[in-house]
């Protein structure tokens, strides 16, 4: 029997779109009309037509149906539903990730109140690191351009960070030497697999100082705004014991103006008290 196409996609709940487009991938073969060019379709393109339906509920990509309606031995349509089913299961091992990644950004900024502008000791994961600007300069260096994309790709795992390697100048009037750059914590690169090269730093694991900041989205980072953090390290006792580093955890965007809020981290150690003498 044959059918018009609205009566066809009518009949098996398809759309007239749908239906073009399992024409153009030789799914189904209509039959036209000479005289006035429609579409005429029949009993078998229904059962082609369910077959693709049913394949494509298992995510097996059009083009690979498309062979398997044309000509597919049971071991081939086998194997393409193992591969249909190994590729869900990284979708749903990469969205649990996502979904786990998620939860911890929306913890770390709910408890923003509780280190804003307030010194806490904080164990800092490894993390690795691309540097992409001198201050806040962008660099541009072709080696850097394919491993920027492909972390780009990587949001939200990747963060935006900042790193100042000359410590000694923190105490001196001269400007910050530091620089920005996209980072990735050392735990999530092995959970995703990715793969570094020579223009990714590492940054060691370090017990830090931390605490959360506020700046205008214009500002040259200022020994200033984290001036309190220095001076909570002497008051406790503390050394720089390494490359102050730290990270944009969001911007609030206002009509008034654009703050920024910041995560820094100061690398401490504690100086060692000398033991009491003993009397004799």
């Amino acid at each position: 029997m044959k059918y018009s196409i609205g009566e066809f996609a009518s009949i098996l709940g398809v759309t007239a779109d749908t239906l073009r487009l399992y024409e153009k991938h030789d799914i189904v073969r209509p039959m036209k009309d000479q005289h006035n060019n429609y579409r005429y379709f029949n009993d078998l393109d229904a059962r082609n037509l369910l077959s693709s339906r049913w394949y494509r509920s298992m995510q097996i990509p059009l083009q690979d149906v498309a062979g398997l309606i044309k000509d597919a031995p049971s071991e081939q349509v086998v194997e393409s539903i193992a591969a249909a089913g190994m590729q869900l299961e990284e979708e749903i091992r990469r969205s649990t990730l996502l979904l786990n990644k998620i939860q911890e950004i929306h913890a770390e900024l709910g408890g923003i109140s509780e280190s804003f502008y307030t010194c806490r000791i904080k164990q800092v994961p490894g993390m690795y690191r691309i540097q992409q600007t001198n201050k806040n300069h962008l660099l541009q260096k072709d080696g850097l351009k394919r491993t920027v994309q492909a972390w780009m790709e990587l949001l939200p795992f990747t963060f935006y960070s900042f790193r100042i390697e000359n410590t000694e100048c923190i105490y001196g009037t001269e400007e910050l030497d530091y620089s920005w750059g996209l980072a990735l914590l050392e735990e999530d690169q092995q959970k995703l697999e990715v793969c570094l090269n020579d223009s990714v730093e590492y940054l060691e694991p370090a017990t830090c100082i931390s605490a959360v900041i506020v700046s205008t989205y214009e500002e040259y980072l200022e020994r200033e705004s984290f001036g309190f953090m220095l001076d909570y390290a002497k008051a406790q006792k503390y050394t720089v014991s390494g490359d102050i580093s730290g990270k944009i955890l969001f911007t609030e965007r206002t009509n008034s103006c654009n703050k920024t809020y910041l995560e820094i981290n100061i690398p401490a150690k504690q100086a060692e008290t000398e033991p009491p003498a003993f009397i004799l």
